[in-house]
């Protein structure tokens, strides 16, 4: 059943991958993208998409940053760092 499950994790990741692939070949045509001050870049499509999606990534992780240094750095709270009490069981014959 293991190898049954990897084997279909494989064919998974392979048919997305060909999907992107296809994506990427159909969208080879050139667009621009009007900037500011009326800059502009010309490039194809897919390395539009693919700068938009890793800029999406890089603001992504900015953002969370605060909240991992804050939890990776703040001491352990007491009722963190002891075990808990072990649970009392009524005494035999009661």
């Amino acid at each position: 059943m293991n190898k049954l499950t990897r084997l279909l994790k494989w064919i998974l990741k392979a048919a997305i991958f060909f999907a992107l692939f296809a994506f990427a070949l159909n969208n080879q045509q050139d667009a621009t993208v009007h900037l500011l001050f009326g800059h502009r870049w010309r490039a194809p499509m897919m390395l539009i998409v693919l700068a938009a999606f890793t800029l999406g990534m890089v603001v992504g992780v900015l953002g969370m940053l605060p909240g991992w240094w804050s939890r990776r750095q703040a001491p352990p709270t007491p009722s963190e760092s002891a075990p808990p009490p072990p649970l009392s069981s009524p005494p035999h014959g009661v």
